[in-house]
């Protein structure tokens, strides 16, 4: 798309918008700032780097698209492939089984920092600050139960592993400089029927306290609810009452996974919910088709409407945003561009959105002038400031990106 055309739909945008009291400098500066959390998973459908071993615990990906990354130099080129075609300056979020092993078999109770000592080198290189996970899935001790096991001695090896993730963890932060996010999911249930549900959640909150029981200074806790698990629905032992509840008790952040609720709930109104009574939010934006089905972001009302509330809350400093789908069914890296992208421009409407007027009409009881206000804002030039946004960082705009990411296919991942 030619400078020239993109400058002078901006120039009309900007005029438009004005005419509405919104500021378009203010909208693009305030989501230059915004960081939104890549995850490394989408490269090469959370495999990980421990064995070629299948999928288990709960969660599975589908799809056989060619080109998936086989090991840490490709999932990182994948992402640096998708950043330079990402406006804005972006975080990547690691689980536990993409540590730098060097080829050795490390057990999950025995990583340390120094298996993500190149991760926190290469993320300084690449401008990229690092978020962590715990990973209990894809494990021979995963099972149906981990941090709520009866057995101790399965119970202990998961609280161990996760008392190092969050060490590891706060050597990211502190090296970065800014606190590394640390998520803990579990995909602890049960498949059919159980009559020991008060026990596990016990379990589990027992597990929780030991792994918390150390304070940290560089990293930020994280801990998320589901459903249930594939294979795993008849019961989930961290459901969101569960971590909702301990959250609140113990000032911990809560994950808001936009596929992790049935389908009738709208996510966006969780956010306002729970910032009363939480420190801060983080979010894992996906998109959900007939549930948890980590299809890739893009612009549809939920996702909107999550960026919507984050910005009428005044919460951008307070909700964390990341990623977490993983599509192996079409070009991997498209997946990762089209994801973040698109959860930019929901982010960029919510940014143009003439919060002024609208609350004026809502305090002065107008609600037809209110309606029209949210109508018409649909209409908008949005996409003419989000253009201008891409051309200042320096990527490309529109559908530009398209040919971009089929030349890096020619070069490089149809040849893997």
């Amino acid at each position: 798309m030619k400078d020239g055309l993109i400058e002078s739909a901006y120039r009309t945008a900007q005029e438009r918008y004005a005419e509405i009291g919104v500021d378009t400098e203010k909208a693009i500066a305030a989501l230059q700032d915004i960081h939104i959390s890549l995850h490394c998973w989408q490269a090469d459908d959370v495999t990980g780097f421990e064995s070629s071993g299948e999928l288990s615990g709960g969660i599975q990906t589908t799809g056989n698209y060619p080109g998936k990354a086989r090991n840490i130099e490709e999932v990182r080129a994948d992402i640096v492939e998708a950043k330079s075609l990402i406006p804005g300056s972006h975080r990547l979020n690691l689980h536990a089984i993409y540590g730098d092993f060097g080829g050795k078999l490390i057990d999950r109770d025995q990583i340390e920092p120094a298996h993500f000592e190149s991760w926190i080198q290469w993320a300084q290189e690449n401008g990229m600050k690092l978020d962590f996970n715990s990973t209990s899935f894809s494990h021979p001790k995963s099972g149906n139960l981990s941090l709520a096991n009866p057995d101790k001695s399965i119970r202990d090896f998961w609280i161990e592993h996760t008392r190092r993730c969050r060490a590891i963890a706060e050597e990211m932060g502190r090296r970065q400089g800014d606190p590394c996010i640390m998520n803990l999911w579990i995909h602890d249930g049960s498949k059919d029927l159980t009559v020991n549900r008060l026990k596990y959640r016990e379990l589990l909150k027992e597990s929780l306290d030991e792994i918390f029981s150390t304070e940290y200074e560089h990293m930020k806790d994280c801990i998320e609810a589901k459903v249930f698990g594939i294979g795993l629905e008849s019961y989930t032992v961290g459901s969101a009452d569960f971590y909702i509840a301990y959250a609140a008790q113990r000032q911990k952040i809560f994950t808001l996974d936009t596929g992790h609720y049935h389908p009738t709930e709208n996510i966006y109104d969780k956010i306002s919910a729970l910032l009363p009574f939480l420190p801060e939010l983080m979010l894992h934006v996906s998109r959900p088709v007939r549930w948890d089905s980590d299809h890739v972001t893009i612009i549809n009302d939920e996702t909107l409407e999550l960026c919507k509330e984050i910005v009428r809350s005044n919460a951008l400093d307070r909700v964390h945003i990341g990623l977490d789908y993983f599509d192996a069914s079409i070009n991997r890296i498209g997946a990762y561009v089209i994801g973040t992208r698109a959860t930019q421009k929901c982010l960029m409407q919510a940014l143009l959105e003439p919060l002024g007027s609208l609350r004026s009409y809502e305090a002065e009881d107008k609600g037809f002038q209110r309606l029209a206000m949210l109508e018409e804002g649909k209409a908008l030039p949005w996409g003419a400031v989000y253009d201008m946004f891409c051309l200042r960082n320096g990527v490309p705009v529109g559908e530009d990106y398209i040919k971009a990411v089929e030349q890096y296919e020619r070069d490089v991942t149809s040849k893997r």
